[in-house]
């Protein structure tokens, strides 16, 4: 690249409240990280939203034509649409242009986008989005994968997903060693359908991670684990039961507390302490999921995203940048990046 800053290829259009949100969030990015961004979309529409910040930063617009509706089948969307949002996100960086995709589009269309233009790294058979979770451990979170890339997986898949997982909580989050778990039923090795028993006995045979065992339900945000493994389909209801339970405890905080002049005191004295409840249990403080196996930094975040999760999913690319994420999961497998190929 020719700037020593990363630089953040953003889907303007992708989201509910695409652009304005997206825009929001980008700029201020832009400000507080010390990025440069690149809003791909409707020229208009992004210069519109831009105008509501006076338009003082200095951004690049990368005009795109339509997007992959959510109605949409993912890979046939993506073909019919060549210019769409996401496809000219993801061949900014197929031509070195960007060093990573944030999306709030469609997330099938972002992950079918990614691996039809950037292609899997060499040695990963099935990419997985990663989610960053709290525990009740203060300054401790859980690395979950897959949260909805691959509904079916495979022994070879999960085990994967453990060393990019590793990987990703090593340099990124920051644990020395990394203490891998597998979704699982209970914590006998026997336990679980085929799937997790033939994964268990993978996992501990692989010196590349520190398996600890099986993770309950109930032992995934207990702070025993760093990275928790488990398929798509799993994952993903684990996700959105656990933001789920996150926007639940921050409406019986708002409507628990004392109301009048005695409320508004208590409030006052518990500002900080409920700043960090928020930090903690909201999702939109952690941006989203990063994809991990393909040839690119891709974040994919909430449909729902407004600007603080724009600004977060910026951050978490910018994280997987400055950390040689990819090089590291490539380094492992001593392969260079596999070409892009057809979805199967």
């Amino acid at each position: 690249m020719g700037s020593a800053r990363a630089r953040i290829a953003i889907d303007a259009m992708g989201g509910d409240h695409a652009p304005a949100e997206i825009v929001a969030g980008a700029l201020r990015a832009r400000e507080e990280l010390d990025v440069e961004i690149l809003l791909v979309g409707d020229s208009s529409q992004i210069e519109a939203a831009l105008s509501q910040h006076g338009n003082s930063f200095p951004v690049e617009i990368v005009p795109s034509e339509g997007t992959i509706e959510m109605h949409e089948e993912p890979l046939s969307g993506i073909k019919r649409k060549p210019k769409a949002s996401i496809n000219v996100a993801m061949d900014l960086v197929k031509q070195k242009r960007a060093d990573a995709v944030v999306s709030a589009g469609h997330s099938g269309a972002a992950m079918a986008a990614a691996l039809l233009r950037l292609g899997r790294l060499k040695g990963i058979d099935r990419p997985a989005i990663g989610a960053v979770l709290p525990t009740i451990m203060a300054d401790k979170s859980v690395l979950l994968l897959d949260v909805g890339a691959n509904v079916d997986c495979r022994p070879k898949f999960l085990e994967q997903f453990a060393v990019m997982g590793s990987i990703y909580s090593q340099y990124v989050l920051g644990v020395p060693e990394p203490k891998v778990g597998l979704l699982n039923i209970g914590e006998e090795p026997g336990k679980g359908n085929d799937l997790a028993f033939r994964t268990h006995q993978m996992l501990q045979e692989n010196s590349k991670i520190t398996f600890v065992g099986n993770a309950e339900g109930r032992d995934i945000l207990s702070g025993n684990f760093d990275v928790v493994v488990c398929d798509g389909f799993a994952g993903n209801v684990l996700l959105k039961f656990a933001e789920a339970v996150g926007e639940v405890m921050l409406q019986i905080l708002k409507e628990e507390l004392p109301q009048g002049l005695h409320g508004l005191l208590g409030v006052a004295l518990l500002k900080p302490n409920l700043k960090r409840i928020k930090q903690r249990v909201d999702h939109a403080e952690h941006g989203g999921g990063l994809l991990l196996g393909v040839a690119g930094i891709c974040i994919i975040s909430h449909g729902s995203s407004q600007a603080p999760s724009i600004f977060n999913a910026i951050r978490l690319a910018k994280e997987a940048i400055d950390h040689q994420v990819l090089e590291r999961i490539t380094s492992n497998y001593h392969q260079p990046a596999a070409p892009a190929a057809e979805v199967e």
